[in-house]
């Protein structure tokens, strides 16, 4: 499936180019961004091959991540996607569209992470019909934990990811209830 370009009022989220590169690599390299996501800012290689694996997806399994911009000024808001990651966690995600969001510090706080995580499951619940979508959350991540809970996640049991105390939450597609 190709990957489709989403706008909000706000937003828009695309497949990520070769474009997209300097300013996610910024993003994964600061501190303020990683400190919940894997702890540490990301080298180029690292955010080089996020950029690859995020475009990957797509034809692979028929979602993704998107590059995710203001509209308006076309500024790198962040990443929000869905990836099958085969993360060595117990419970196991393999085979479930875990969905995922980072946002560039100077976008925290200003709706952004909403807007985009709220397009991105009302294009799976339309597109792909998922009827649970998993995410996971540091569990010190307060700022994510409350966006994921905004847009319908709950909590399905705590875990422990790469030495990491993290939430396993997940979202039922409402029709699937």
């Amino acid at each position: 499936m190709p990957a489709p370009i989403l706008t909000t009022p706000r937003l828009t989220l695309s497949p990520p180019t070769l474009a997209d590169f300097e300013d996610s690599r910024a993003m994964w390299a600061d501190p303020v961004v990683t400190r919940h996501v894997g702890g540490r800012p990301f080298t180029e290689e690292e955010s080089w091959t996020r950029l690859m694996r995020a475009r990957g997806l797509w034809e692979v399994l028929g979602y993704g991540y998107w590059a995710v911009r203001e509209t308006s000024t076309g500024r790198y808001v962040g990443e929000v996607g869905f990836a099958d990651l085969r993360r060595e966690l117990e419970p196991s995600l393999y085979d479930l569209p875990e969905m995922g969001w980072v946002l560039a510090a100077w976008s925290h706080g200003q709706g952004f992470g909403t807007e985009a995580v709220t397009a991105g499951l009302a294009w799976m619940d339309e597109a792909l019909a998922a009827p649970v979508i998993p995410c996971i959350i540091n569990v010190e991540n307060a700022p994510s934990i409350a966006l994921a809970t905004k847009v319908g996640f709950r909590v399905k049991t705590h875990a422990t990811y790469k030495g990491s105390p993290i939430l396993v939450m997940e979202r039922r597609r409402p029709s699937a209830d």
